[in-house]
């Protein structure tokens, strides 16, 4: 396998502990060091798991051969650029940047590098580990509904780029048209952010997604309906389980698998694989997170201005 990469990640709130223990844990890796503006966050996401804590990204980069960044995603484009610039290899979690400008910019800086840039759309590897990646018929509709509690994580962004960018992900993954139309409608936080959304996107083969997300919920729930002229399938994310009565076979037991027992695992492990050449690309492209992030920004739009 050769020499152990260094991990890093940047951002020391939950995700950012996720990450760090899958650089703990996984082959191949260790995890070297964590870089957050609190010092002694930065210290207790990683001393446990054998790593430094770092406030100063110069030192932190020249600590580590990968880097995961999990700070606020308003952050993104600009630690991902650094580290890119430093000749690291970069895991962002989503979305990849908040403008479809700062995403290019970002993909742009790697592939001059030769870089690698993953995405952590992490349900993508739940629809591959099912088989819904492979299935031989176009869908019709997807109806996908992400509801969770009220939380102080991820304030700096709408629903629609927190949450419901995994589903559009998802329905971009399974549909080779383009998006033709974006409508939708929304509520808005007291401080002025799109804490609950629903919007239809059609798109250019007739394909309809639905999307419907809330930060406003009484409890979690992750529950997707794809519909095919043969039949329908649908998932509950949360109990990783789901319903085909379609004529094609699905993994009943993905849920068994690596992949189904630890999606940020194998997305991070899929990452790793191309860093070191043992794929051709890790799990999500930045090429498929900025068309993500493209109509995200469409469906924000079609919310209306929250000014």
């Amino acid at each position: 396998m050769g020499k152990s990469l260094r991990g890093g990640v940047i951002g020391a709130g939950v995700f950012g502990g996720y990450h760090a223990r899958q650089y703990a844990r996984l082959p191949g890796v260790a995890l070297s060091a964590v870089l957050d503006t609190h010092p002694e966050r930065a210290a207790q996401a990683a001393m446990p798991l054998g790593g430094r804590g770092f406030t100063d990204i110069a030192a932190f980069l020249d600590a580590v051969d990968v880097v995961t960044v999990a700070s606020p995603a308003t952050f993104h484009a600009e630690q991902v650029l650094a580290a890119l610039a430093a000749g690291k290899s970069v895991y962002i979690e989503k979305p990849i940047a908040t403008t479809v400008a700062d995403g290019e910019k970002v993909r742009a800086a790697a592939a001059a590098k030769g870089l690698v840039v993953a995405c952590g759309h992490q349900e993508r590897v739940m629809f591959q580990a099912i088989g819904l990646l492979d299935v031989p018929e176009q869908p019709l509709r997807l109806e996908a509904l992400r509801h969770g509690p009220p939380s102080e994580r991820s304030r700096d962004v709408s629903a629609v780029l927190d949450l419901m960018v995994h589903d559009i992900d998802l329905a971009l993954s399974i549909s080779a048209a383009d998006a033709v139309t974006a409508e939708g409608e929304g509520r808005l936080s007291d401080d002025g952010i799109w804490d609950l959304a629903r919007a239809e996107v059609s798109f250019e083969d007739g394909f309809t997604a639905i999307f419907d997300v809330s930060r406003q919920a009484p409890e979690r729930k992750r529950t997707m309906k794809l519909v095919y002229p043969s039949g329908e399938v649908e998932i509950d994310f949360m109990a990783r389980t789901f319903r085909n009565t379609t004529p094609f076979i699905l993994n009943a037991g993905f849920a068994d698998t690596p992949a189904g027992v630890d999606p940020l695992g194998a997305s991070i492990e899929g990452f790793l694989k191309a860093v070191r050449g043992e794929a051709p690309r890790p799990v999500v492209t930045a090429d498929e997170a900025i068309r993500a992030l493209d109509l995200a920004l469409a469906i924000e739009q079609a919310l209306g201005d929250p000014a």
